[in-house]
């Protein structure tokens, strides 16, 4: 049983055992990727098994895709 990385605290992650924020350390054993508990004991593995689909939003769409997604609107004068 080598650890094959040192343990490193996630910041903002809370326990789901004990619900205390700040107490979970991440780490490596022979290649199985644990979550662990410093308060309460809470031992975890992690499954990583994709990365998440990045979102889209106006920066990674093309132009083509907001221009098929336009349409003029025509406005009418209220004073008539």
């Amino acid at each position: 049983m080598a650890l094959t990385t040192k343990k490193q605290f996630i910041a903002g992650v809370t326990c789901p055992k004990c619900a205390q924020i700040d107490k979970i350390q991440a780490y490596v054993e022979d290649g199985i990727n644990y979550r662990e508990c410093v308060s309460c004991g809470f031992k975890d593995e992690m499954r990583l098994t994709s990365a998440p689909r990045e979102l889209q939003t106006r920066v990674n769409t093309s132009a083509e895709d907001i221009a098929g997604q336009t349409r003029a609107v025509k406005l009418i004068d209220p004073s008539r």
